[in-house]
C-alpha cells in the first residue's frame, strides 16, 4: 500500500503530497504485531513492486538490513535503489511505531542501505513468489557469511511442486472454506461448478505449461 502511494520511492507522495506515516494506513494497523516488531532479533519482510517479489532481512540488534532477491544480485535500476531506500524508511517507521528503536536516526533514516545477498535463485522469469514464500520458511540469517548464502538450490521440478503445494494450501485454507460455505448457504449467490479435472489430485501444472500456454 505504501509503495502504491510512493510508486518510485518518493518520500513525498505524489498522490497525497505528504510523507509516509504509519497512522495513515489504519486498516493495516490491526495486523501489526508490536511485540514481535520490537523484540524479535530478525524481521523478514516480503516486498512486491512491478510484479516482482524480493525479501528484506532486518537484524534488529545490529540495525542492519540485507536484501534477498531471487532474480537480482544488485539493484537493477536507479528507481529500484530509490524504492529500497524508501522501503528501509518504512520498516524503520514501523519498528518505531511498535515501540522499538529506528534503524537510523534523523535524516539518515532516509538513507538506509541494504546490500544484496549473493544467493542462488530462480531459473525462470516468474518464480520469484515461490522463492520468497519458501525462503520465509527456510532461510537461516546466521548462515549469511560475508554477504553470501550457500545452499542447494531447488530443481525446476521441485519449484513446480512447491507451486502446486501453495495453490492447494490457499484453495483449501480456512478462509476459503468459510467463503465456500457462505456461498453454498446463500440463495442470492450462484457460482459455476468447478471442473472435475482441475479438482483432480492428478492435475499438475508445471513450468513447461506456462512457457507454452
Amino acid at each position: 500500500m505504501a509503495l502504491s502511494d510512493h510508486p518510485r520511492g518518493e518520500f513525498i507522495s505524489p498522490k497525497t503530497n505528504k510523507e509516509f506515516r504509519v497512522e495513515a494506513y489504519p486498516s493495516f494497523i490491526e495486523f501489526i504485531d508490536r511485540k514481535k516488531l520490537s523484540s524479535h532479533p530478525y524481521i523478514f519482510a516480503p516486498v512486491c513492486h512491478s510484479r516482482h517479489w524480493w525479501l528484506w532481512l532486518i537484524n534488529t540488534r545490529t540495525r542492519k538490513c540485507q536484501i534477498l532477491d531471487p532474480l537480482h544480485k544488485k539493484a537493477p535500476s536507479d528507481e529500484r535503489k530509490d524504492i529500497n531506500k524508501f522501503t528501509g524508511y518504512v520498516f524503520s517507521r514501523l519498528i518505531t511505531y511498535a515501540g522499538g528503536k529506528p534503524l537510523e536516526k534523523g535524516e539518515k533514516e532516509k538513507e538506509i542501505k541494504a546490500p544484496y545477498v549473493k544467493i542462488s535463485g530462480q531459473k525462470t522469469s516468474y518464480d520469484c513468489t515461490i522463492y520468497v514464500m519458501k525462503w520465509l520458511e527456510l532461510i537461516e540469517p546466521e548462515n549469511i557469511k560475508k554477504g553470501k548464502y550457500e545452499w542447494d538450490n531447488w530443481t525446476q521440478e521441485e519449484v513446480d511442486h512447491y507451486r502446486v503445494e501453495y495453490a492447494s494450501r490457499i484453495l483449501f485454507s480456512e478462509m476459503n472454506t468459510q467463503r465456500d460455505r457462505a456461498i453454498r448457504e446463500s440463495s442470492a449467490i450462484r457460482q459455476s461448478k468447478p471442473s472435475s479435472v482441475l479438482l483432480s489430485p492428478f492435475c499438475q501444472i508445471n513450468s513447461a505449461d506456462i512457457e507454452t500456454g
